[in-house]
C-alpha cells in the first residue's frame, strides 16, 4: 500500500505494542491508551499541520480515537475494518453473544494457558485464510509470543472504556471519512456500519474478494479508493 500511495502521500508509520520492533506491553495501564500516546507521539514529530489519518483494525480504532479527541490535527480520516466492536455491540444486542461464541475456543485456550491453541483460534477467524499448518514456523512463534494483546484491547473495544459512545462525543470527528472493508469478513460489514452510522462526513466502500487482512493480501485493491479519497480531500 506504501508504494501503491507513495506518488501522493508521504507516510509517517509506527509498530503498535507487541508488533514489530516494538516491544511487549508492561501490562501497566491499558494497552489502547498506550498505542494511542504513541501515535500521537508520531503526529507531534510530523508537525502541527493537520494529517491524512490511515488505519487498519486495532490500529484503525486508534484513528477513530485520535479523530474524535484530537479532531484539530486530522485532516480527514481512513479505516480498514477498526474492530470497535462496542458500537455494533450498542446498536444490536445479539451481536456480542455471536461473537462471543466466534471467538470462545480463543479464550478457552488463552484461559487454560495454551497460547498456541490461542493463536491458531485468532487466526482462523481474523487471518488472510492460510491454514494454521502452513503458516511459516517464525511467524507462528511470533503471533504465539504476543496473543495476550487481543484480551488486553478487550476493555477499549468491546467495553468502550473511554466512553466514544456517550451522546455527541463521535460528532467531534466531522472530517471526511472513508470506512474499507474486506467482502470476505464476517464481522466488518456490522461494525462498519454501526461506525458510519455515527460519522457526520463518511464513504463505505467495500473491497470484492478482500478480507480483514485486505492492506497486506490486496494492497493494490485497498489503495485504489484511498487514493481517490485522498485526491478528493
Amino acid at each position: 500500500m506504501g508504494a501503491a500511495l507513495g506518488d501522493i502521500a508521504t507516510l509517517h508509520a509506527f509498530d503498535l505494542p507487541c508488533h514489530g520492533a516494538s516491544g511487549d506491553w508492561d501490562g501497566q495501564g491499558d494497552i489502547h491508551d498506550t498505542a494511542t500516546d504513541m501515535a500521537l507521539t508520531v503526529l507531534d514529530d510530523i508537525g502541527a499541520q493537520p494529517i491524512d489519518l490511515l488505519g487498519h483494525s486495532f490500529g484503525a480504532t486508534v484513528a477513530l480515537r485520535l479523530a474524535i479527541e484530537h479532531p484539530e490535527r486530522i485532516r480527514s480520516l481512513i479505516m480498514y475494518e477498526p474492530v470497535f466492536f462496542a458500537a455494533a455491540i450498542r446498536d444490536d444486542p445479539d451481536f456480542e453473544p455471536r461473537y462471543a461464541r466466534a471467538m470462545a475456543g480463543y479464550e478457552t485456550a488463552l484461559a487454560a494457558g495454551d497460547l498456541t491453541a490461542a493463536a491458531q483460534a485468532f487466526t482462523a477467524t481474523w487471518g488472510d485464510g492460510t491454514e494454521w499448518k502452513n503458516v511459516p514456523q517464525s511467524t507462528r512463534d511470533y503471533m504465539v509470543a504476543r496473543i495476550s494483546f487481543i484480551h488486553a484491547s478487550g476493555p477499549f473495544l468491546t467495553k468502550d472504556r473511554v466512553g466514544l459512545l456517550a451522546p455527541g462525543v463521535f460528532a467531534r470527528a466531522a472530517m471526511p471519512a472513508l470506512l474499507l472493508r474486506g467482502e470476505t469478513s464476517p464481522w466488518a460489514a456490522p461494525v462498519n456500519a454501526a461506525i458510519a452510522r455515527r460519522l457526520l462526513h463518511v464513504d463505505e466502500i467495500c473491497i470484492q474478494g478482500a478480507g480483514h487482512m485486505g492492506p497486506i493480501s490486496d494492497p493494490k485493491a485497498v489503495a485504489t479508493p484511498i487514493r481517490a479519497f485522498l485526491n478528493r480531500v
